[in-house]
């Protein structure tokens, strides 16, 4: 049944251009929006998950009135076409194409409702044109720059990786050792940024907690001092921001990144000089999330440098550490080993002094004996004039005392560096700069944009990128002096692309700037955005920098691109993600051949709510796939019936018994799509399916509530089982998809209910169920449950000590 309907109906909605939209003003706007997929040639059950859930919403709001726009595209520039290349010798141009026109077709065959006419691909010149526009202005306002930054290179590939493309020190795809190399590399001027992305985490109440936590963190705004540590033996100092200024007193080493600056000078000449940069170059190939992991063990290796504690005057022996990173303050971390546990593991590995400078209140630590260290709040020892201040309090009288002796001055920083865009590969965007001897680096006019990306060339051996090597690509004259140049051939960041698309959208085929402005104006923000958490950082943090950046540029006027975001969760099976090396995939396309889109469908959306990991089980399939089954028995076996009326609901118990459930239904439903509660809304339909199905002997004297339960149940799971539906709708006389159709409004007076359950319990154990007035007073609670025949027979020769109401749920008569 499926396999000849679903596609029968995905061809009418094709047909009748049923989901394409514009902009209209006497309508309210809803833009719902899935993140892109990257075309890597199939959909997986994370994609239909995640799709269902968005195209339920699409439907509802249609169903309700608004105008929604639901596009769709593909993040298609990437290393994995590239590997694909690599592995099977195909131009990643063609593989990619290849890939988005079978998941076009897997995504249509789902019978999701996306406005096809708005479809973007990022790796079109029609596309990146407009982003390489955006780099131009960057650059001439100073937020897109270059600088001189350590990467990891593959001398074999020759090619640099990124860290998710290092395994255990060496590359993932030829095995060998990777080492670190300086490379200039362009960056964005996030950072100039971080003040406001921090304070708008405030104004996104439709935004997950977890998500904006983890967007806050990333960000990381301290408050601290900087402190100067006089080099031993030299004139200038190794400069370290601190939050814990009151702990300057006991810093008694001083620990180094391995990427910083005089990692390596400090050690020149000295006989530790080979054991620091061997160490250096074993600890730049780790994961940098493992390294700042707290339970790694904790290594080093001493320079052979000493700096000066500013306060103390002692001299402090310079070590290089695998836990502290350049990307947190200064790359310099002075150590105080009683106060830090990571120092103090550090010094006693290393035999490093201890000195105790904040104690409890009423105990003297011993820095001997210590076993961990100390980092709660106390009172100062050992801390000169300070001495006896709370910790707290010497905070602010350390940092007068160094601003006062310009030792050091309080200052901000943040966790988040600046956005390297630089990609040295060659399927990307590439970045509009030309270099000249005379003029230095100099962008290429907007007139000649877009900067092409050669579809000509293949990829060098280990995937080395072709656009040095290319002549034609590379050789141009400068277009200030028109003296011979060479183009950059870097190209950029693929989550550059995925900053802006969900604009683009807005005026797909625009031809005179990066989108209409008007149909931004009309579109944006995006009102319900939908896509996995472990996008909560890069892509959403980038996504909003970008629209600062280009509201500041002028092209838009909102400060925020998604004013609400889901995160769904993953799919599960066998208690792992479904991926390929786990053995654990199903197939979507399976599911389509044997049970239909309906189905899976159905199941994605009941199995588990949204933010949960959906735990995938072949049961719950077939029970979707049953229940489908039993609406299209439901209504094929009672056409004659519901092709004619609708008639009234007649006044009878069973009719109205009914009729209740019905409005109580699309009460619920309504209620619980609004909250993104699929579950519990499918629940609900289930149930007044199971109430209809009970009905059916009584068929004849409830045939207006028998016509509007099924008419209300197709259309509440229209969103949900979107062909299904409208073949039964059609089938029932039908004219419209259901799409076109309005969402059913409920009754309320039809909803109240005019009897509850009371359970009826004798010293807490069931005895019997009463059905009595919904108004029901607790003394005629109490009066019917004693006088309940069940009950009663608990109740001999028993003293009623006491009686537990509780209003519409129960009476529990405890007696002894």
């Amino acid at each position: 049944m499926p396999e000849k309907i679903e596609p029968a109906w995905q061809k009418k909605w094709e047909d009748d251009t049923l989901f394409n939209v514009t902009e209209d003003s006497t309508k309210e706007k809803f833009y719902l929006l899935e993140m892109f997929p990257y075309p890597s040639g199939k959909i997986h059950m994370g994609h239909v998950r995640n799709y269902s859930i968005g195209d339920v919403v699409a439907r509802f709001l249609r169903m309700r009135g608004l105008n929604v726009l639901h596009p769709m595209g593909w993040d298609a520039f990437g290393m994995p076409a590239e590997n694909a290349a690599i592995s099977r010798g195909v131009h990643p141009a063609k593989w990619t194409k290849e890939n988005i026109d079978a998941m076009r077709a897997q995504l249509k065959r789902m019978g999701f409702s996306y406005d096809w006419n708005r479809e973007v691909s990022t790796c079109e010149p029609e596309y990146y044109r407009w982003e390489q526009l955006v780099f131009l202005k960057m650059f001439e306002k100073g937020l897109a720059y270059k600088k001189t930054s350590s990467v990891n290179w593959c001398a074999s590939c020759q090619t640099v990786l990124a860290n998710e493309q290092v395994e255990a020190g060496k590359c993932w795809r030829c095995h060998q050792e990777v080492s670190s190399r300086e490379l200039d590399q362009w960056f964005f001027r996030i950072t100039a940024y971080a003040e406001e992305l921090l304070d708008f985490c405030k104004k996104l109440p439709g935004w997950p907690e977890r998500v904006l936590t983890m967007q806050k963190n990333w960000i990381g705004k301290s408050h601290g001092v900087e402190v100067d540590f006089p080099l031993k033996g030299r004139d200038d100092a190794i400069r370290v921001f601190t939050t814990r200024q009151d702990t300057l007193f006991g810093a008694t080493f001083m620990s180094l990144a391995p990427e910083h600056p005089l990692a390596l000078e400090l050690a020149a000449g000295m006989p530790q000089e080979e054991a620091v940069r061997t160490f250096i170059e074993k600890t730049r190939k780790q994961d940098k999330i493992i390294r700042s992991s707290e339970d790694l063990e904790k290594e080093g290796v001493f320079t052979g440098a000493y700096c000066r504690n500013p306060l103390t005057g002692w001299d402090m022996p310079i070590y290089i550490a695998n836990f502290v990173l350049m990307e947190y303050g200064t790359g310099a971390v002075m150590a105080v080993p009683t106060h830090d546990q990571r120092d103090f593991e550090f010094a006693r590995k290393y035999d490093l002094p201890l000195v105790v400078v904040i104690q409890p209140e009423d105990t003297a630590l011993d820095a001997e004996t210590l076993e961990a260290a100390y980092t709660e709040d106390g009172v100062l020892v050992n801390s000169g004039s300070f001495n006896g201040l709370p910790n707290r309090q010497a905070m602010e009288k350390i940092a007068d005392f160094l601003e006062e002796k310009k030792i050091g001055n309080r200052t901000v920083q943040y966790r988040l560096r600046d956005w390297g865009i630089s990609r040295q590969r060659y399927w990307g965007a590439p970045i509009p700069i030309i270099y000249c001897e005379d003029c230095g680096p100099v962008p290429v006019p907007e007139a000649d944009l877009p900067v092409t990306l050669p579809l000509d060339l293949q990829l060098g051996e280990g995937g080395q990128s072709p656009l040095p090597k290319s002549a034609d690509f590379l050789n141009v004259s400068c277009p200030r002096c028109g003296k011979p140049a060479v183009r950059e051939t870097d190209t950029m960041d693929t989550f550059v692309e995925s900053s802006w698309y969900y604009m683009r959208y807005a005026s797909a085929r625009y031809e005179k700037g990066l989108f209409d402005p008007e149909a931004v104006a009309y579109w944006l923000p995006v009102d319900q955005y939908i896509g996995g958490i472990e996008h909560a950082i890069l892509h959403l943090l980038y996504s909003r920098f970008y629209t600062k950046v280009l509201r500041d540029l002028g092209f838009i006027a909102f400060d925020e691109p998604f004013t609400n975001l889901l995160t769904q969760g993953m799919v599960i099976k066998d208690g792992a993600k479904m991926s390929k090396s786990k053995g654990n995939v199903v197939d979507p396309n399976y599911l389509i051949e044997k049970y239909g889109a309906d189905t899976a469908r159905l199941f994605s959306l009941f199995a588990a709510p949204p933010e949960r990991d959906l735990d995938w089980n072949d049961q719950g399939v077939e029970g979707s796939f049953r229940f489908l089954n039993r609406i299209w028995r439901l209504v094929t076996e009672n056409l004659e019936v519901l092709k004619n009326g609708p008639s009234p609901v007649n006044q009878d118990t069973p009719s109205q018994a009914l009729h209740r459930k019905t409005h109580q239904t699309i009460q619920k439903v309504t209620e619980d799509i609004k909250r993104y509660h699929f579950n519990t809304a499918i629940s609900m339909i289930m149930e007044l399916a199971n109430e209809t199905y009970a009905i059916l002997p009584l068929r004849e004297e409830t045939t207006g509530a028998f016509q509007e339960a099924v008419r209300a149940m197709l259309r509440l799971l229209s969103p949900f089982v979107p062909h299904i539906t409208d073949e039964l709708w059609y089938q029932m006389g039908g004219t419209t998809c259901l799409i076109n159709e309005s969402w059913p409004a409920f009754d309320s007076s039809a909803t109240k209910v005019e009897e509850i359950t009371l359970v009826i319990q004798v010293n807490g154990k069931l005895r019997d169920r009463l059905s009595l007035p919904v108004d029901v007073t607790e003394q005629a609670a109490t009066e019917a449950a004693q006088a309940s025949e069940k009950v009663k027979r608990y109740l001999e020769g028993k003293t009623v000590r006491k009686v537990i109401y509780v209003p519409g749920k129960l009476v529990n008569i405890v007696a002894g």
